[in-house]
C-alpha cells in the first residue's frame, strides 16, 4: 500500500515537474523595451508642443518647396524633350547652329535624299516645325508652334489622342491641339474651325497632356499641310529623322552625312535632347531659378530645425548635465539629440511628401507639369534626414561643452 502511494506521489511530482518545464515555453514573450535613448529623444521632442509644431512646420515647408521645385524641374525637362522622346531617331539632321527643338529654321531641301544615299541609312523622315499665327474663331490672335510629320511612320505624331484620330489629320486643312490649350486658342471641341497664317483649318483631333515648356501651344498636322501653311518648298523640312540599318557603323554614317551636308549638324537622340534642355533650363536661367528655389527651401528647413533643437537642448541643459554627472558620456547625449533630429525628419517628411503629392495631383490637368518619381522621393527623404542631422550640430556642440559640475551648483 505504501509502495503504491509512493509510486503515485512520484508520478504526480514527475508530471508537475514536466508541466513546470513546459509552461515557460508556452508563455508569451515579454515585449521588447524601447531603448532609453529613444525615450529621452521622444520626451524632449514632445515636451514643448509649440516648439515641436514649429519644427514640423519648418520641415514640411522645406520638403514641399524642394519637392515642388525639383518636380517642376523634372517636368520641365520632360516637356522640353516630349516631341523628341515620342519620335526617337538614331540621328537628327538639323540646321547649323540650332539651339533647341523649338528653335526652328528650314533646311535647304536636299538633305533627305543625300542622307538616304549614305550606306547604313535605312530610313529618313521629314519633320516641319515652325512658328505660326493662330486666329481665334471669335477674334484675336495667338502664336503657336506648328509641327508637321509624316503619316507613314513608326512613331507618328501626335500621341495621347483623346478625341478624333491620327488618321483624320491626313485630310487637308486639319490639325490637332491639346485640350489644355482650348481657352488660349478659343476652341471648345472637335470640328471647331480657326485660321493658321490666314488659312482656314479644322480641329480633327484633341490630345491630352502634350504641353510645351515655352507655353506656346503645339499644333500638329500632316507634313504636306505644314509645308503649305508655312510656305516652304515641297522638299524642305526643318529636321530630318534618320534611322540606321542593323549593324551599321554609326560613326562612319555620321561622318559621311556631315561630309555630304557641311551646312548641317548631325546629332544623336541624346545630344539633341540635352542641347534643348540645356538651352531652356540654363542659358535662359529658368533652371537656375528652380534650383535656387529648392536650395532656399533647404536652407529655411535647416535654420528652423537647428534653432528648435538648440533651444530644446538649452532648455534641458540641466538634465543633460545630470546625465553626465551620473556617468553618461557625451556620445550618449549626442545620440539623444540625433534621435530627436531623425524623429523630426521622419514626421516632417511623411507630412511634407503627402502634401506635395496632393499639390502634384491638383496640377495634373493644368499647364504646370510637376513630376514625382520614386528616385526623387528617395533623394528627398535622404535630404530631409541629412538636413535635420546637420541642423543638430549646434545643439551637439552645446552638449559636448557641458560641465557635469553644473548639476551641483543649482
Amino acid at each position: 500500500m505504501d509502495l503504491a502511494v509512493n509510486s503515485s506521489a512520484q508520478g504526480a511530482v514527475a508530471r508537475a515537474s514536466t508541466q513546470t518545464k513546459t509552461r515557460p515555453a508556452n508563455r508569451p514573450r515579454a515585449p521588447r523595451r524601447i531603448p532609453m535613448v529613444a525615450k529621452l529623444a521622444y520626451r524632449n521632442l514632445f515636451h514643448d508642443r509649440l516648439s515641436f509644431i514649429v519644427t514640423i512646420v519648418g520641415i514640411v515647408f522645406s520638403v514641399v518647396l524642394v519637392a515642388i521645385q525639383s518636380g517642376i524641374y523634372l517636368g520641365s525637362e520632360k516637356k522640353i524633350a516630349a516631341i523628341l522622346d515620342q519620335a526617337p531617331a538614331d540621328y537628327w539632321i538639323v540646321p547649323l547652329g540650332t539651339k533647341s527643338f523649338d528653335d526652328p529654321s528650314p533646311l535647304s531641301g536636299r538633305e533627305r535624299h543625300m542622307a538616304l544615299s549614305v550606306p547604313g541609312v535605312a530610313h529618313v523622315e521629314d519633320m516641319v516645325v515652325s512658328f505660326a499665327r493662330w486666329r481665334k474663331p471669335a477674334g484675336g490672335t495667338n502664336t503657336v508652334l506648328l509641327i508637321g510629320s509624316e503619316a507613314v511612320s513608326d512613331r507618328p505624331l501626335p500621341w495621347n489622342i483623346a478625341d478624333g484620330s491620327r488618321g483624320a489629320l491626313n485630310a487637308p486643312t486639319t490639325v490637332a491641339i491639346d485640350k489644355s490649350y482650348f481657352p488660349d486658342l478659343g476652341i471648345t471641341a472637335v470640328k471647331d474651325q480657326a485660321e493658321i497664317n490666314g488659312v482656314n483649318v479644322e480641329i480633327a483631333a484633341v490630345t491630352r497632356k502634350i504641353r510645351s515648356f515655352t507655353t506656346l501651344p503645339f499644333v500638329f498636322t500632316n507634313i504636306e499641310e505644314a509645308r503649305r501653311l508655312t510656305g516652304i518648298g515641297q522638299n524642305q523640312a526643318t529636321y530630318e529623322r534618320v534611322l540606321l540599318s542593323d549593324g551599321a557603323d554609326r560613326d562612319a554614317v555620321r561622318n559621311e552625312i556631315l561630309r555630304r551636308l557641311p551646312d548641317t549638324e548631325v546629332l544623336t537622340q541624346t545630344e539633341f535632347v540635352k542641347r534643348s534642355q540645356a538651352y531652356w533650363l540654363f542659358q535662359t536661367g529658368a533652371g537656375a531659378a528652380l534650383i535656387a528655389g529648392a536650395v532656399l527651401g533647404l536652407i529655411v528647413g535647416i535654420v528652423i530645425v537647428a534653432q528648435t533643437l538648440y533651444s530644446s537642448t538649452k532648455d534641458h541643459i540641466n538634465e543633460f548635465a545630470t546625465l553626465r554627472a551620473l556617468g553618461a558620456g557625451a556620445g550618449y547625449i549626442v545620440k539623444v539629440i540625433l534621435m530627436q533630429a531623425v524623429l523630426s525628419g521622419l514626421i516632417g517628411y511623411a507630412l511634407g511628401i503627402s502634401l506635395a503629392m496632393g499639390v502634384i495631383a491638383a496640377a495634373e490637368d493644368t499647364k504646370l507639369t510637376v513630376v514625382m518619381t520614386p528616385q526623387l522621393a528617395g533623394v528627398l527623404f535622404a535630404i530631409t534626414i541629412g538636413m535635420c542631422v546637420f541642423a543638430a550640430i549646434s545643439a551637439i556642440i552645446k552638449v559636448v561643452r557641458i560641465d557635469p559640475a553644473v548639476v551641483f551648483s543649482r
